[in-house]
């Protein structure tokens, strides 16, 4: 899965997770908590989220690694290429 891939996908995901959200007004190095008010249950659910999308299971320490779009898909990257 390629960079572009990884960072549809992580788009995608956090579309469900909050459906509220225009995409394209993300921005993708601002912590997610802080730019779309997300709490620990959403992240949670992009975890989760993720792992259905690409398989790749994101332990609760991490989830500080994943609090951005551009954290979602560097973490993502470096799990998959190490698979």
């Amino acid at each position: 899965m390629d960079e572009t891939t990884i960072r549809s996908t992580v788009l995608r995901v956090l579309g469900e997770v909050a459906p509220e959200v225009e995409l394209g007004t993300v921005d993708p190095a601002e912590d997610l908590r802080d730019q779309l008010d997300l709490d620990s249950m959403d992240i949670l659910n992009l975890a989760i989220g993720l792992f259905q999308a690409t398989g790749v299971e994101v332990p609760e320490r991490d989830y500080a690694r994943i609090v951005t779009v551009d954290g979602c898909v560097a973490y993502l990257a470096a799990a998959l290429a190490s698979t």
